[in-house]
């Protein structure tokens, strides 16, 4: 799972987006372990010494962490995350535009702890929803650290719209969990997911039901992510610029989500499913989808899909231009500034989906006493731990940044 949230600077802090798996050689991946290990052994004695609550919190970190890797958990780390956990897939009501809407969710619970602390995971753009393998082993691990974990299926996020409908089953999925456990539960999003979730904790209707947010790998500005999949560049808020060619993905998220700007309305449907199963990298389905269409209509879907031919870029823009009034509500930029809960940001340092700067714009913009870790991370690359091993001291960071939300999970509300 890409771990789906600079300080200024984050490293200062000393905390500072969903595609591959973590893959390393046997003969490079032993002796650099080893040494992991030892120095995580090392400051975790230290800190043992110093305060078990402390130590233990970063021994599941670490846990959590491996797991969602899919890499063995060491002994020295392994019992803290030896919770037995349940898992109930449901689905509950909450009250929607059109009526009543059935949200399917998947709780992830520890046996014998009734009263155990409660996070909210929101998925990331990713077709499978709560049941990407990734995302249901991360929940598991958090899960069986004693925690809570329920993860809402995002039906707009699921088929990759990022929609103002989203922010509202967000914010009635963390009001629906917080009443079944008796009070404001966390919430993690993941990619588009994080910011959406911070515009839900904005809103003074859900803003009471929320006890912090992590946003990973997130937008604070729809707007300026837009522009960034036109230009390559975004701007930091000290004026620098970050330059990193875009991933194809973001456009083809804008193609899709306002498909009716590329197309006629009579290709709209057979276009959508050809673009549908790209977006999903469901090759056959790409195939049977293509195979009907008439010539004019494959030359219409592979120029979509080939999002740097100058036309097709061209279309983008005016797209973006068009619906840019709609932004506003995707991005939690305008009411930063008044929320008073804790906010946790991640980022990974070479995110090409959602650059790292939006990171830096939301640390600017949170008050002091509402942010309390921001960390852009070369662990990550937009949400998945990214196949280059950093440094020791990254790791660690990275480690100490997810220590820091668990022990806010496990802060009783008002302290």
């Amino acid at each position: 799972m890409r771990m789906g949230p600079e300080a200024a600077n984050s490293r200062a802090h000393g905390v500072r987006h969903p595609a591959a798996d973590v893959r390393r050689t046997r003969t490079a991946v032993v002796p650099r372990r080893k040494t992991l290990y030892a120095t995580l052994a090392a400051g975790i004695a230290v800190l043992c010494i110093a305060s078990w609550p402390s130590a233990r919190v970063h021994l599941q970190a670490f846990a959590v962490l491996r797991k969602a890797a899919d890499e063995p958990v060491p002994w020295f780390a392994r019992t803290t995350i030896g919770t037995p956990i349940a898992t109930q897939d449901f689905a509950f009501a909450v009250p929607s535009p059109g009526g009543i809407q059935q949200v399917r969710a998947r709780l992830y619970l520890p046996r014998n702890r009734p009263h155990a602390p409660a996070i909210v995971i929101l998925h990331g753009i990713r077709n499978l929803g709560i049941d990407e393998p990734r995302l249901m082993g991360f929940a598991a691990a958090m899960a069986s650290c004693g925690i809570r974990v329920m993860t809402p299926e995002l039906p707009g996020i699921k088929d990759y719209h990022v929609s103002r409908d989203t922010v509202r089953t967000i914010g009635e999925s963390v009001k629906w969990f917080a009443a079944q456990t008796g009070g404001p539960v966390g919430a993690m999003g993941l990619s588009f997911s994080g910011g959406l979730a911070l515009v839900a904790a904005e809103n003074p209707q859900y803003r009471s039901y929320f006890k912090f947010v992590a946003a990973v790998g997130s937008q604070n500005s729809m707007a300026r992510v837009s522009q960034y999949y036109m230009t390559g560049r975004d701007v930091r808020p000290d004026g620098t610029t970050e330059v990193l060619k875009p991933h194809e993905y973001g456009p083809l998220v804008i193609e899709y989500e306002y498909l009716q700007d590329f197309v006629p309305a009579a290709d709209l449907e057979p276009v959508r499913s050809v673009l549908r199963a790209h977006l999903y990298e469901d090759r056959p389905g790409e195939a049977a989808a293509m195979r009907p269409l008439n010539d004019a209509l494959r030359k219409e879907a592979l120029a979509l899909m080939n999002t740097s031919l100058p036309d097709t870029r061209a279309k983008i823009a005016e797209s973006i231009e068009r619906h840019a009034y709609e932004f506003s509500e995707l991005s939690p930029e305008s009411g930063l500034r008044s929320l008073s809960m804790p906010v946790y940001l991640l980022h990974g340092e070479a995110d090409n989906v959602i650059p790292s700067a939006e990171t830096l714009w939301m640390e600017s913009e949170l008050p002091h006493t509402s942010l309390k870790a921001a960390l852009i991370s070369p662990v990550l690359s937009h949400v998945d731990l990214d196949e280059e091993k950093p440094g020791l001291m990254d790791q660690w960071r990275l480690v100490h940044f997810f220590a820091l939300m668990l022990q806010a999970a496990e802060t009783p509300t008002g302290r």
